[in-house]
């Protein structure tokens, strides 16, 4: 299958993309003006006027264009991540540190007493604003995202069944931007079978990538691992690209490895891709134990009169008991109860057999989204994931983490094959990616995925950012039935 040869002129860039950045130009410039002012009203509250206060006022002219200079050194403003969250912050938190260390050096340098008290106050508040702002311009992409619009065009490259998935998995996720626009398969597959993968079109063969991206107007080609595209045909291709600007990426092998387990190694020329073994033990796991018992402990403490209120319903609904023990498996294997508020009616374990043809979950879970069991209080409960909050006891008893895959019954451990067993080498968890990714409604397949991920990537970085993302998540009530 050939696709016509175009011409090899750079696309112009996306509108959005271009209006997007300049946003992020503006609120930088914003937040770099209300900081400084800020740090002088604080620091000077008493003396504004004054000639001592005089240079001030340049730092505060001066502030904003050396701000946004930094950001864009420190690659704030790189089209490759906008949108993305985490790297685009982090670059905004190192542009900052930068500029601190440039601040105090010139200061020193032009023998200048900068005042300490307007530092302290307008660093971390220019830090903090532009990071908000930017969260808020991000959430605002995001929803523009959701309608289709902002888009940029993907051609994947890689055989039928891998790239249908990748299809899948975009479609799933627009947030990321990401829309495929086409699909090369090998040159066997090309021109054979049906000329659609999940409904993207199949543009050419693996030989046509860079033509068949131009002639779709795609912005990027992801090449997923196969062995048709060795180390010599992705320098190819890429050589192919640069002449139009398209963008390439290339998934490995590995991937459900993060980027911080793997590095690349120069050795006898070849750049080696290095896989860190996953922190399974050590300081690091202590560090995070001890965060998850002293966030329990203080949550249990601040939820004390919710706790009362939702008993208190729990009880009203039936007569029947508030909490509901079950046993659940944990790290290494070992059994143990589970506490939640009882959301079923009582005796709805023995009703279980009887509505197992009804299960709607292709797995080893029984899941129903009207399970005649659930009591009214039971629905509103789960829908907002209020159930869960007695399994803090759990977290505090060391049993559970806060974060971590999900706390399996022992008949479906029993079921697990070799791989799923994987998921107990940690503690399971109150929250995790299946929570902030769709809950219920993610299948099987799809729930052990993102454990897994969670195993082989976790962090207490990583746990943070999932206990923000579960706000969210239980605020929409997707996926709770």
């Amino acid at each position: 299958m050939s696709v016509p040869r175009v011409g090899a002129e750079p696309p112009r860039p996306r509108s959005w993309i271009r209006a997007y950045v300049a946003g992020l130009v503006a609120l930088d410039l914003t937040a770099a003006l209300l900081a400084a002012g800020a740090g002088t009203a604080v620091r000077f509250h008493d003396a504004l006027g004054a000639p001592s206060t005089a240079p001030y006022l340049y730092l505060f002219l001066l502030l904003p264009p050396v701000w946004v200079l930094f950001v864009q050194l420190g690659g704030g403003y790189e089209r490759r991540f906008v949108g993305l969250g985490t790297e685009e912050y982090r670059r905004v938190a190192s542009a900052a540190l930068a500029l601190t260390a440039a601040v105090a050096i010139g200061a020193y340098a032009a023998k200048f007493d900068l005042a300490r008290g307007y530092l302290l106050v307008t660093l971390p508040l220019l830090l903090l604003g532009s990071l908000v702002l930017r969260y808020v311009r991000r959430k605002a992409l995001h929803r523009r995202r959701a309608l289709g619009q902002c888009m940029s065009g993907v051609v994947v490259v890689g055989h039928r069944v891998a790239a249908a998935e990748l299809i899948r998995c975009l479609r799933a996720r627009p947030h990321h931007g990401m829309r495929v626009v086409g699909v090369c398969l090998p040159t066997s597959d090309a021109g054979e079978g049906d000329a659609e993968v999940e409904g993207c079109p199949v543009v050419g063969a693996f030989p046509d990538a860079a033509d068949a991206a131009a002639l779709v107007r795609a912005d990027t080609v992801a090449v997923l691992a196969c062995p048709e595209m060795d180390g010599a045909e992705l320098r190819r291709l890429a050589w192919r690209l640069e002449k139009s600007g398209t963008d390439l990426v290339v998934a490995s092998a590995l991937m459900e490895v993060a980027g911080p387990r793997t590095t690349i190694r120069p050795v006898a020329g070849l750049p080696l891709l290095h896989v860190e073994h996953p922190e399974l033990a050590g300081a690091r796991r202590v560090a995070k134990g001890a965060f998850d018992r002293c966030a329990a402990a203080l949550a249990l403490i601040l939820l004390s009169p919710l706790f009362l209120v939702l008993a208190v319903l729990v009880r009203a609904e039936d007569g029947g008991p508030v909490f509901f023990g079950q046993t659940r498996v944990g790290r290494g294997g070992a059994e143990f109860t589970v506490y939640k508020f009882r959301t079923m009616v009582v005796g709805a374990e023995a009703l279980k057999a009887a509505l197992r043809p009804l299960n709607e979950h292709n797995g080893v879970l029984f899941k129903m989204r009207q399970d005649p069991r659930v009591t009214r209080v039971g629905t509103w409960l789960r829908r907002y994931s209020l159930d869960e909050l007695p399994q803090l006891v759990n977290v505090l008893r060391g049993e559970m983490s806060l974060v971590g895959p999900r706390p399996p019954l022992p008949e479906e451990v029993a079921r697990y094959g070799h791989d799923v067993r994987r998921r107990l080498v940690v503690k399971p968890g109150l929250t995790g990616l299946w929570q902030i990714s769709g809950r219920s409604d993610l299948s099987w397949e799809e729930s052990v995925r993102l454990d897994l991920r969670y195993v082989e990537n976790w962090s207490l970085t990583l746990d943070i950012q999932i206990l923000w993302k579960t706000w969210s998540a239980v605020i929409r009530g997707a996926g709770a039935y």
